[in-house]
């Protein structure tokens, strides 16, 4: 797991060849005012999907994973409290991995949370098992999705 301000994305580029891409469109559009869904930037490669919403409490969150995609997340404005977990540490999954989803639940409660203010991001590896939205509080923020 990666947290880091928007200003540092270009240390980032060399981790994946779209790492690059999906920072240049965080950077090139207004967070704040473009339309909420999914905006597809590479076909199913690299897309982003911009959400508004509250989250949830901390003790409601679910721990989920990702096979297929690593997810950059960032806030726009709010906070979002990030539950996280290294993969190896978990127990079997309460709802298995689906393909059509690209995710599998877990029983488990993060063993660290991170508070993720406006204009920073998370980036999460298929390893990084993690509970976003943990705090009930209003939120904008965009979730890339970046092929493995």
């Amino acid at each position: 797991m990666i947290v880091d301000k928007l200003q540092n994305a270009t240390r980032y580029y060399g981790l994946h060849p779209l790492f690059e891409k999906a920072f240049n469109f965080l950077q090139s559009f207004d967070m704040e005012t473009i339309n909420t869904g999914k905006h597809t930037l590479q076909g199913d490669e690299l897309f982003a999907i911009v959400s508004e919403g509250t989250g949830v409490p901390q003790d409601q969150t679910r721990m989920e994973a990702h096979k297929k995609y690593i997810d950059i997340q960032y806030i726009v404005s709010g906070v979002d409290r990030m539950g996280w977990q290294d993969l190896s540490l978990c127990a079997a999954p309460s709802e298995p991995y689906t393909a059509e989803r690209d995710v599998a639940f877990f029983p488990d409660k993060p063993n660290s949370w991170v508070d993720v203010p406006a204009g920073f991001y998370t980036i999460f590896f298929p390893e990084d098992v993690h509970a976003p939205l943990g705090s009930p509080t209003p939120h904008r923020k965009v979730v890339i999705k970046i092929a493995v």
